[in-house]
């Protein structure tokens, strides 16, 4: 089983709380996979400023986005779904980036595990109006061993 697929479904039940990152408390989308970072990693690679609900939606700022791509490795649209892959969504068309999943199961059925308003994080079916919102696909850093 995928390391990361295992830390991010063992948030599965977490109630949504907005800004919050904690392992049965309470967390949201972006929560969830800084939960899965500190476990994998260690330290986040950079501290998390407060954030509203619109994202910088007003000011058309992609902070998500560029911050994925400081620390992440971007995957071309071509490449079949991968298991622990980090999806980062556009909730409505030209607007920006600011939800977040990882891939729980890849290939031709893939499912992505997310965290939002009302149901907490639950493992989902990559359904077609979840896939036309994917804006940009990342994959982790490799995971160091720490026995070798």
């Amino acid at each position: 089983m995928n390391a990361i697929v295992t830390a991010a479904r063992a948030w599965i039940g977490t109630k949504y709380v907005h800004q919050a990152s904690l392992r049965g408390g309470g967390t949201d989308c972006l929560g969830l996979v800084r939960g899965v970072w500190r476990e994998l990693y260690g330290d986040e690679p950079e501290a998390v400023p407060a954030y509203s609900r619109d994202w910088a939606e007003p000011q058309g700022l992609e902070v998500l986005f560029e911050a994925a791509g400081r620390h992440l490795a971007r995957v071309p649209r071509s490449r079949s779904f991968q298991a622990g892959e980090l999806l980062l969504f556009r909730m409505r068309d030209a607007a920006i980036a600011k939800h977040l999943g990882i891939i729980g199961d890849g290939g031709n059925t893939p499912t992505f595990i997310h965290a939002y308003t009302g149901h907490g994080v639950v493992e989902t079916h990559l359904s077609s109006p979840w896939n036309r919102r994917i804006a940009a696909r990342f994959d982790f850093p490799p995971i160091i061993d720490e026995e070798n």
